[in-house]
């Protein structure tokens, strides 16, 4: 199946060949589900990710059960030329991956994915490609390479990013090869709204499951555990939204609540991980400096005060940092 759409710029755009740029949770789910109903290729970190899908396919359970068939490679070099790249890598990597991708496929339209703010600014500066913007809420767990658990699924939303000239053609002719494939998604002439929604939520949220070691579950909405600390994060956010006249799509507080009540009555299928715990665990990097980060450079730039969203900040760059730090044991003390 194609997805073609009228002119854009330049010309109209047919998808026929779509490459998925990182094979974690978010890119896997969406390139298995789309090798339903186009060419699907990978591109991987490691050789042996790219080796493993070509000779397994790619499995998604969960929401979805199917085995996508993909062509996989982590060089470069070794890509087709492709009308569509989804750029699913983490914001940590993704100065590395666009540096990359800088040639390649210069037809292509590339669409950012990746949490907080400034992803379409880094691709854009390796590329002129026409940019879509876009935001999830589906989730899911990797269990392999090969193998990923389709487990939230909720839209992607889609906008043309306002620095390049991408028509909204090209934005509606993905959203209906995703929709097409099983997943969803919806779009928007102007994605600002709801992209600030996602990232006030996830300053908040994600800030505070790296500091606590916590899942996203009711005791971030309640008023007798962490529910302020959530809330006066994500009054902040607001107040720096509404500085710049950012009138949200959503409300992030009510976000919250939707998704604790979601995994309070379907335990089974929740008991979600935001990505910077996930990153807290494994002592990654985190994405903290493209989300609270980047809330508090927006406020800094408007005037707006944020002293609790600074100080998660530099929290979780403080824990980054001890994990370079030796590990000293406590002096044993008398009894």
């Amino acid at each position: 199946m194609d997805a073609e759409a009228g002119p854009g710029t330049p010309g109209a755009v047919t998808l026929r060949r779509v490459c998925v740029i990182g094979g974690g949770t978010i890119g896997s789910l969406l390139a298995g589900h789309l090798s339903r109903v186009c060419e699907v290729w990978v591109l991987t970190r490691r050789a042996e990710h790219a080796e493993r899908l070509e000779r397994e396919g790619l499995r998604i359970s969960g929401k979805s059960e199917l085995v996508g068939r993909v062509r996989a490679t982590s060089e470069v070099s070794e890509l087709p030329a492709f009308d569509l790249g989804i750029v699913a890598v983490k914001a940590t990597d993704l100065e590395q991956v666009a540096a990359l991708l800088a040639g390649a496929a210069p037809d292509a339209t590339m669409m950012t994915i990746q949490n907080g703010l400034g992803a379409e600014n880094v691709v854009a500066r390796h590329g002129d490609w026409p940019l879509i913007s876009s935001v999830t809420f589906m989730s899911g767990t990797r269990h392999s390479d090969a193998h990923v658990e389709y487990e939230l699924d909720t839209a992607t939303w889609l906008g043309p990013w306002s620095g390049t000239r991408t028509s909204m053609a090209a934005v509606e002719a993905v959203a209906r090869l995703i929709n097409a494939s099983g997943l969803r998604a919806e779009v928007f002439s102007d994605l600002v709204p709801a992209q600030w929604s996602k990232l006030i939520f996830n300053s908040a949220i994600n800030s505070v499951a790296a500091l606590t070691e916590l899942p996203h579950v009711a005791l971030f909405a309640d008023e007798d555990a962490l529910g302020p600390v959530v809330g006066a994060l994500i009054d902040e956010g607001k107040a720096v939204a509404e500085a710049g006249g950012i009138n949200l799509y959503e409300d992030p507080w009510e976000m919250n609540l939707l998704a604790v009540a979601r995994g309070e009555t379907n335990r089974s299928d929740y008991a979600h991980l935001p990505s910077m715990l996930e990153d807290v665990l494994a002592h990654r990097p985190t994405e903290v400096e493209f989300i609270a980060g980047a809330v508090v450079r927006e406020a800094a730039r408007r005037g707006v005060a944020v002293p609790l969203t600074a100080a998660v900040h530099r929290l979780i760059k403080g824990r980054e940092a001890s994990w370079e730090l030796p590990r000293t044991r406590p002096a044993e003390v008398g009894v």
